[in-house]
């Protein structure tokens, strides 16, 4: 089994076990750092007088130090790296936003610590040159993190605020920094009340350089094979503008893109939660040696994507959907675009997978019959769910989870933001597609189709059953429980709530978690425990005559057992809005005739 070492932007559920159990999927062993290591979380003290709390404390970062060792001591083991120059260089996504006293000195010897960290990269592409070493690397986000280092909600609004206000237009790098308060006028913005600005702007400068330093002295000059950077919590105009532009710039200057991107060695676009999973499809396809990019189509199921703007974003959802194709390692076709009556037989499709997009709750029927006619022409399929914000839609779920056709998807997502959701299902689609068009072995085979039944599993059962249904239930116990008059309790139930009440909120969620475990599995989708279990993809078939598994002729594997142990359901970060989630699924080989 192939080896990747994985350093994630932090050790959040999204980033850490999705990831890792997608590997596994797609027939790679994933190493990571201990668990210590890439440990981050919110502030865990809160400084309280009579009602009300005042003030918080206790945050926790990453150990780049640890992970700069945990590279060395792995790499000759490696056969591929994915590398978060966030978790590397800051401790991981939130301590890459802390704010600053300084921002350095000037580019290029702003901080020597830096260089000594991203040399450990460079210097593995030095003493391993025909190992892949993919980057994740981010714009620093609008705003500031609530309840890090005593950050409140009051800066997180404040801060979001102004940094969406438009900025004055700049393309020299040393003119951005300076210019981060100017308004379109050269005027600077008002002060402001909650939000040390300068600390702030220093966060940025400080940002700002590493992603320079990322692209300029890894990717050009290190040759680096690929970066993938994402523009964390962005919006259509504001002080990340010039440096989206700059960066862009950069791509088509020194690496030879077009428009700002360029699918062979660095692609920019909103997302971050997202990138571990396309970068680990990227990683599948070179390891088991993908002999062509794969062709993509998109179909909408609703409104199209070219009209859609997530709130937290700054491109289209349709241009987001290429970007993440081209850094998955595929390629698109525009053939589905709108919903046409779906093709009559899979020599008829130009492509090798699609993209249903679902955009609109009228047009599910139409959108899960789509579904049953790939399934019967035996085109792989992934869903991205766009209907409800950050979980899945409440109206469409239900219609999904009734039909089998669901059970045998290769991807699929709703968690949280556009960018995010799209790089979830892409990712686990085209990672699971390379390593069945590669892998004829039963065992390995074996070993990947209950890692994929348990990541489809879990991604309903997070962003349905938890992210639309329970979550509810316990912010709501969450909020009525806490003894301070000026917080939202769920936001940081370590602080806000008892340590007694914590515990109970605990127990709460893992006793309806076996509920909702139970409920989901005997959905047709799984059809577990019923007359009529569900299939997944066990393998590609090889014709007579053929080198390569199909695609288009499918060996499968009936559902046929769902465990979520007693303790695994935990708030990772304190709050309602992320919890661990492991769900086991079991999956047995099965004739073809069970699956038709």
């Amino acid at each position: 089994m192939k080896k990747v070492v994985y350093v994630p932007l932090d050790d959040r559920p999204a980033n850490l076990d999705d990831v890792i159990l997608q590997g596994k999927a797609a027939g790679l062993e994933v190493l990571t750092p201990e668990a210590s290591v890439i440990r981050n979380r919110m502030d865990d003290t809160g400084q309280i007088e009579g009602t009300e709390v005042v003030g918080t404390s206790g945050a926790s970062y990453g150990d780049p130090a640890g992970v700069q060792q945990f590279l060395r001591q792995h790499a000759a083991a490696a056969d591929g790296f994915i590398i978060s120059t966030d978790m590397l260089v800051y401790g991981g996504l939130i301590g890459s936003r802390r704010l600053r006293d300084d921002a350095g000195g000037e580019y290029p010897n702003y901080d020597p610590a830096v260089d000594s960290l991203l040399d450990t990269v460079a210097g593995l592409k030095r003493d391993y040159p025909n190992k892949p070493v993919f980057l994740l690397d981010t714009v620093m986000r609008l705003a500031t993190t609530t309840m890090a280092e005593g950050l409140s909600i009051e800066v997180y609004n404040e801060s979001r605020a102004l940094t969406m206000k438009p900025r004055l237009a700049q393309t020299d790098f040393d003119a951005i920094l300076d210019g981060y308060d100017l308004k379109p006028d050269g005027t600077p913005y008002e002060d402001t009340i909650y939000l040390n600005k300068e600390r702030y702007y220093n966060a940025r400068r400080h940002k700002f350089k590493t992603n320079r330093r990322v692209l300029e002295t890894l990717v050009r000059d290190a040759g680096i094979d690929f970066a993938a950077i994402g523009v964390d919590d962005a919006s259509t105009q504001g002080v990340q503008a010039n440096e989206i532009d700059w960066i862009e710039a950069r791509i088509d200057e020194w690496l030879g893109g077009s428009e700002g991107q360029n699918p062979d060695r660095a692609v920019i676009l909103p997302d971050a939660d997202g990138l571990g999973h396309v970068l680990m499809a990227r990683m599948a396809a070179h390891l088991h040696a993908a002999p062509a990019k794969p062709v993509v189509a998109v179909r909408y199921f609703g409104r199209d994507g070219a009209e859609i703007v997530n709130p937290y974003e700054y491109m289209d959802v349709h241009r987001n959907i290429l970007r993440h194709i081209d850094i998955a390692g595929g390629t698109y076709v525009g053939d589905g675009r709108s919903p046409i009556a779906p093709p009559a037989g899979a020599a008829d499709t130009p492509f090798e997978l699609e993209l249903v997009a679902l955009t609109g709750e009228d047009v599910i029927g139409e959108a899960v019959a789509h579904l049953e006619a790939n399934r019967a022409a035996q085109i792989p399929t992934l869903v991205v769910d766009f209907t409800r914000g950050g979980s899945a839609g409440l109206v469409v779920t239900p219609v999904l989870l009734n039909s089998p056709a669901t059970g045998i998807l290769l991807g699929y997502s709703a968690w949280n933001t556009a960018g995010n959701k799209i790089g979830m299902s892409l990712g686990m689609a085209l990672s699971r597609f390379f390593f069945l068009k590669k892998e004829t072995q039963e065992r390995p085979l074996g070993l990947a189709l209950d890692a994929h039944g348990s990541l489809l599993f879990k991604r309903f059962l997070k962003d349905y059953s938890y992210k639309s249904l329970e979550i509810g239930v316990i912010r709501t116990e969450s909020r009525a429980r806490t003894p301070y008059t000026n917080v939202t309790a769920d936001q940081n139930m370590r602080i806000f709530n008892t340590p007694e009440d914590y515990d109970f909120l605990t127990q709460l969620l893992r006793t309806d978690m076996q509920t909702r475990t139970h409920e989901l599995a005997a959905m047709p989708a799984f059809g577990i425990g019923t007359s009529a279990p569900a299939c997944a993809i066990r393998r590609f078939g090889v014709p007579e005559g053929e080198a390569g598994p199909n695609s288009r002729d499918w060996r499968y594997a009936q559902y046929a057992a769902a465990l979520l142990p007693e303790n695994n359901p935990n708030f990772i970060w304190w709050r309602a809005f992320e919890i661990t989630l492991a769900p086991e699924i079991d999956l047995e080989r099965t004739s073809q005739g069970a699956c038709q």
